[in-house]
Protein backbone atom coordinates (compact mmCIF):
# COMPACT_ATOMS: atom_id res chain seq x y z
CA UNK A 1 0.00 0.00 0.00
CA UNK A 2 1.42 3.10 -0.89
CA UNK A 3 0.98 5.37 2.23
CA UNK A 4 0.74 9.13 2.05
CA UNK A 5 0.66 12.36 4.35
CA UNK A 6 -0.85 14.65 1.53
CA UNK A 7 -4.24 15.77 1.38
CA UNK A 8 -6.66 13.83 -0.94
CA UNK A 9 -7.49 16.96 -2.94
CA UNK A 10 -3.70 17.54 -3.70
CA UNK A 11 -3.37 14.11 -4.78
CA UNK A 12 -6.36 14.27 -6.77
CA UNK A 13 -5.04 17.05 -8.26
CA UNK A 14 -1.65 15.53 -9.02
CA UNK A 15 -3.29 12.51 -10.82
CA UNK A 16 -5.73 15.09 -12.98
CA UNK A 17 -2.68 17.02 -13.98
CA UNK A 18 -0.90 13.80 -15.00
CA UNK A 19 -3.49 12.62 -17.07
CA UNK A 20 -3.40 16.29 -18.87
CA UNK A 21 -6.71 17.26 -18.21
CA UNK A 22 -7.97 20.73 -17.04
CA UNK A 23 -10.60 20.73 -14.02
CA UNK A 24 -13.51 21.02 -16.60
CA UNK A 25 -12.35 18.37 -18.28
CA UNK A 26 -12.29 15.95 -15.53
CA UNK A 27 -15.56 17.59 -14.56
CA UNK A 28 -17.19 17.03 -17.50
CA UNK A 29 -16.23 13.25 -18.05
CA UNK A 30 -17.31 13.28 -14.29
CA UNK A 31 -20.72 15.02 -14.19
CA UNK A 32 -19.63 16.87 -11.05
CA UNK A 33 -19.31 20.81 -10.91
CA UNK A 34 -16.02 22.45 -11.76
CA UNK A 35 -16.89 24.70 -8.52
CA UNK A 36 -17.20 21.49 -6.22
CA UNK A 37 -14.17 19.78 -7.69
CA UNK A 38 -11.92 22.80 -7.19
CA UNK A 39 -13.49 22.51 -3.67
CA UNK A 40 -12.34 19.05 -3.11
CA UNK A 41 -8.87 20.22 -4.77
CA UNK A 42 -8.24 22.89 -2.66
CA UNK A 43 -9.44 20.87 0.51
CA UNK A 44 -12.66 23.11 1.13
CA UNK A 45 -14.86 20.54 0.67
CA UNK A 46 -14.66 17.00 1.72
CA UNK A 47 -15.36 14.29 -0.89
CA UNK A 48 -17.65 10.79 0.25
CA UNK A 49 -15.85 7.38 -0.74
CA UNK A 50 -17.86 7.00 -3.34
CA UNK A 51 -17.01 10.64 -5.11
CA UNK A 52 -13.07 9.75 -5.16
CA UNK A 53 -13.50 6.37 -6.40
CA UNK A 54 -15.84 7.79 -9.57
CA UNK A 55 -13.06 10.40 -9.88
CA UNK A 56 -10.19 7.89 -9.15
CA UNK A 57 -12.27 5.86 -12.05
CA UNK A 58 -12.23 8.72 -14.45
CA UNK A 59 -8.10 9.35 -14.01
CA UNK A 60 -7.68 5.35 -14.51
CA UNK A 61 -6.06 5.52 -11.19
CA UNK A 62 -4.45 2.42 -10.17
CA UNK A 63 -5.98 -0.10 -7.60
CA UNK A 64 -3.31 0.06 -5.31
CA UNK A 65 -3.33 3.77 -5.51
CA UNK A 66 -7.20 4.46 -5.56
CA UNK A 67 -6.88 2.60 -1.65
CA UNK A 68 -4.12 5.16 -0.83
CA UNK A 69 -6.48 8.22 -2.18
CA UNK A 70 -9.22 6.45 0.20
CA UNK A 71 -6.97 6.36 3.41
CA UNK A 72 -5.59 9.91 2.61
CA UNK A 73 -9.17 10.82 3.02
CA UNK A 74 -9.85 8.98 6.20
CA UNK A 75 -11.38 6.12 4.93
CA UNK A 76 -10.53 2.03 4.87
CA UNK A 77 -9.05 1.00 1.68
CA UNK A 78 -11.78 -1.20 -0.40
CA UNK A 79 -9.60 -3.17 -3.21
CA UNK A 80 -7.88 -6.36 -1.04
CA UNK A 81 -4.26 -7.01 -2.22
CA UNK A 82 -3.54 -11.13 -1.65
CA UNK A 83 -0.42 -12.71 -2.51
CA UNK A 84 -0.99 -14.99 -5.56
CA UNK A 85 -0.12 -18.09 -3.43
CA UNK A 86 -2.68 -17.12 -0.75
CA UNK A 87 -5.54 -19.65 -0.73
CA UNK A 88 -8.24 -17.45 -1.85
CA UNK A 89 -6.47 -16.60 -5.24
CA UNK A 90 -6.19 -20.16 -6.28
CA UNK A 91 -8.77 -19.13 -8.91
CA UNK A 92 -6.48 -16.42 -10.45
CA UNK A 93 -3.08 -18.44 -9.72
CA UNK A 94 -5.09 -21.05 -11.91
CA UNK A 95 -6.16 -18.87 -14.46
CA UNK A 96 -2.51 -17.64 -14.93
CA UNK A 97 -0.90 -21.38 -15.13
CA UNK A 98 -3.44 -22.42 -17.64
CA UNK A 99 -2.63 -19.11 -20.14
CA UNK A 100 0.93 -19.86 -19.61
CA UNK A 101 0.75 -23.87 -20.11
CA UNK A 102 -1.60 -23.29 -22.85
CA UNK A 103 1.16 -21.39 -24.79
CA UNK A 104 3.41 -23.95 -25.02
CA UNK A 105 5.66 -24.64 -27.26
CA UNK A 106 6.46 -20.51 -27.29
CA UNK A 107 7.53 -19.22 -24.32
CA UNK A 108 4.95 -17.07 -21.96
CA UNK A 109 5.32 -15.45 -18.40
CA UNK A 110 3.82 -13.35 -16.07
CA UNK A 111 5.06 -10.65 -13.95
CA UNK A 112 4.05 -8.30 -11.58
CA UNK A 113 3.60 -4.41 -11.52
CA UNK A 114 7.77 -4.14 -11.34
CA UNK A 115 9.05 -6.62 -13.77
CA UNK A 116 9.20 -9.42 -11.31
CA UNK A 117 8.82 -12.95 -12.52
CA UNK A 118 6.29 -14.63 -11.10
CA UNK A 119 5.95 -17.93 -13.15
CA UNK A 120 6.85 -18.96 -16.65
CA UNK A 121 6.09 -22.07 -19.19
CA UNK A 122 8.31 -24.82 -19.98
CA UNK A 123 9.49 -22.79 -23.18
CA UNK A 124 11.32 -20.20 -21.38
CA UNK A 125 14.16 -21.86 -19.93
CA UNK A 126 15.85 -22.86 -22.74
CA UNK A 127 16.18 -19.41 -24.02
CA UNK A 128 18.10 -18.47 -21.12
CA UNK A 129 21.43 -20.68 -21.80
CA UNK A 130 24.28 -18.67 -20.76
CA UNK A 131 22.68 -15.91 -18.57
CA UNK A 132 24.54 -15.28 -15.49
CA UNK A 133 23.26 -17.25 -12.23
CA UNK A 134 23.31 -14.19 -10.27
CA UNK A 135 19.96 -12.40 -12.56
CA UNK A 136 18.06 -16.02 -12.58
CA UNK A 137 17.86 -15.81 -8.53
CA UNK A 138 14.27 -14.92 -7.10
CA UNK A 139 13.53 -12.58 -7.83
CA UNK A 140 13.87 -11.84 -10.92
CA UNK A 141 13.36 -8.83 -12.89
CA UNK A 142 12.46 -9.53 -16.65
CA UNK A 143 13.51 -6.07 -17.84
CA UNK A 144 16.84 -6.23 -15.84
CA UNK A 145 17.39 -9.66 -16.99
CA UNK A 146 16.60 -8.95 -20.78
CA UNK A 147 19.25 -5.86 -20.95
CA UNK A 148 21.69 -7.03 -18.44
CA UNK A 149 25.59 -7.19 -20.34
CA UNK A 150 25.37 -10.57 -18.47
CA UNK A 151 21.99 -11.57 -19.20
CA UNK A 152 20.37 -12.04 -22.55
CA UNK A 153 20.98 -8.63 -24.18
CA UNK A 154 24.18 -10.42 -25.61
CA UNK A 155 22.02 -12.89 -27.79
CA UNK A 156 19.50 -9.93 -29.04
CA UNK A 157 20.31 -9.50 -32.70
CA UNK A 158 18.08 -6.14 -32.58
CA UNK A 159 19.35 -4.80 -29.32
CA UNK A 160 19.31 -1.61 -29.90
CA UNK A 161 15.20 -1.40 -30.98
CA UNK A 162 14.43 -3.57 -28.26
CA UNK A 163 16.08 -2.33 -25.92
CA UNK A 164 14.30 1.47 -27.23
CA UNK A 165 10.62 -0.72 -26.95
CA UNK A 166 11.45 -2.36 -23.40
CA UNK A 167 12.83 1.66 -21.87
CA UNK A 168 9.80 3.46 -23.52
CA UNK A 169 7.18 0.91 -22.11
CA UNK A 170 8.96 1.29 -18.99
CA UNK A 171 8.48 4.42 -19.43
CA UNK A 172 4.57 4.63 -20.25
CA UNK A 173 4.22 2.30 -17.04
CA UNK A 174 5.55 5.40 -14.65
CA UNK A 175 3.77 7.91 -16.10
CA UNK A 176 0.53 5.70 -15.59
CA UNK A 177 1.55 4.88 -11.96
CA UNK A 178 4.07 7.31 -10.54
CA UNK A 179 5.93 4.41 -8.96
CA UNK A 180 9.60 5.31 -7.68
CA UNK A 181 10.69 1.42 -7.60
CA UNK A 182 9.92 1.82 -11.73
CA UNK A 183 12.03 4.96 -11.75
CA UNK A 184 15.12 3.48 -9.97
CA UNK A 185 14.72 0.34 -12.82
CA UNK A 186 14.73 2.39 -15.34
CA UNK A 187 17.50 4.70 -14.49
CA UNK A 188 19.26 1.65 -13.94
CA UNK A 189 18.57 -0.05 -17.15
CA UNK A 190 19.04 2.77 -18.78
CA UNK A 191 22.73 3.04 -17.79
CA UNK A 192 23.69 -0.29 -19.26
CA UNK A 193 25.78 -0.38 -22.43
CA UNK A 194 23.95 0.05 -25.54
CA UNK A 195 24.29 0.12 -29.00
CA UNK A 196 25.44 3.22 -31.06
CA UNK A 197 22.10 2.33 -32.76
CA UNK A 198 20.10 3.01 -30.31
CA UNK A 199 18.21 6.19 -29.33
CA UNK A 200 15.62 7.09 -26.95
CA UNK A 201 12.70 7.83 -29.44
CA UNK A 202 9.26 6.37 -29.96
CA UNK A 203 8.68 3.35 -31.08
CA UNK A 204 7.55 3.80 -34.56
CA UNK A 205 6.90 0.46 -36.33
CA UNK A 206 3.51 -1.55 -35.05
CA UNK A 207 4.90 -4.82 -33.55
CA UNK A 208 8.88 -4.53 -32.47
CA UNK A 209 10.24 -8.00 -32.77
CA UNK A 210 12.54 -9.90 -30.77
CA UNK A 211 15.33 -11.24 -32.74
CA UNK A 212 17.64 -13.76 -30.20
CA UNK A 213 20.25 -15.93 -31.06
CA UNK A 214 19.52 -19.46 -29.65
CA UNK A 215 22.02 -21.71 -30.31
CA UNK A 216 23.36 -21.39 -33.74
CA UNK A 217 19.87 -20.04 -35.05
CA UNK A 218 18.53 -16.45 -35.22
CA UNK A 219 14.38 -16.86 -33.65
CA UNK A 220 12.32 -14.13 -34.33
CA UNK A 221 9.49 -13.55 -31.85
CA UNK A 222 6.78 -11.42 -31.36
CA UNK A 223 5.32 -10.46 -28.40
CA UNK A 224 1.67 -9.70 -26.88
CA UNK A 225 0.91 -8.11 -23.31
CA UNK A 226 -2.12 -9.75 -21.48
CA UNK A 227 -3.71 -8.48 -18.38
CA UNK A 228 -7.25 -8.98 -16.50
CA UNK A 229 -10.16 -7.26 -17.74
CA UNK A 230 -11.99 -6.57 -14.65
CA UNK A 231 -9.72 -7.18 -11.41
CA UNK A 232 -11.33 -6.21 -7.65
CA UNK A 233 -7.77 -7.28 -6.56
CA UNK A 234 -4.84 -5.04 -6.22
CA UNK A 235 -2.62 -7.88 -6.73
CA UNK A 236 -4.67 -9.08 -10.00
CA UNK A 237 -4.75 -6.30 -11.54
CA UNK A 238 -0.92 -5.63 -11.35
CA UNK A 239 -0.32 -9.13 -13.24
CA UNK A 240 0.53 -9.08 -17.04
CA UNK A 241 1.05 -12.25 -18.97
CA UNK A 242 3.86 -11.56 -22.44
CA UNK A 243 3.65 -14.32 -24.44
CA UNK A 244 5.91 -14.51 -27.50
CA UNK A 245 4.98 -16.17 -30.84
CA UNK A 246 7.27 -17.15 -33.29
CA UNK A 247 8.09 -14.30 -36.59
CA UNK A 248 8.44 -17.14 -38.83
CA UNK A 249 8.15 -20.93 -39.56
CA UNK A 250 11.73 -21.84 -38.34
CA UNK A 251 11.05 -20.18 -35.37
CA UNK A 252 7.81 -22.27 -34.47
CA UNK A 253 9.76 -25.29 -35.29
CA UNK A 254 12.75 -24.39 -33.39
CA UNK A 255 10.49 -24.11 -30.23
CA UNK A 256 8.86 -27.35 -30.96
CA UNK A 257 12.18 -29.03 -30.83
CA UNK A 258 13.62 -27.48 -28.15
CA UNK A 259 10.56 -28.59 -25.89
CA UNK A 260 10.66 -32.16 -27.26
Amino acid sequence: MTASTRPVGDLLREWRQRRRLSQLELACDAEVSTRHLSFVETGRSTPSREMILHLAEQLEVPLRERNALLMAAGYAPVFPERPLDDPSMEAARSAVERVLAAHEPFPALAIDRHWTLIAANRSLPPLLAGVDAGLLRPPVNVIRLSLHPAGVAPRIVNLAEWRTHLLNRLRRQIEITSDPILRDLLDECSGYPAPEAANERQDAPIAIPLQLVVGDATLTFLSTTTIFGTPVDVTLSEIAVESFFPGDAATAAALRELLD
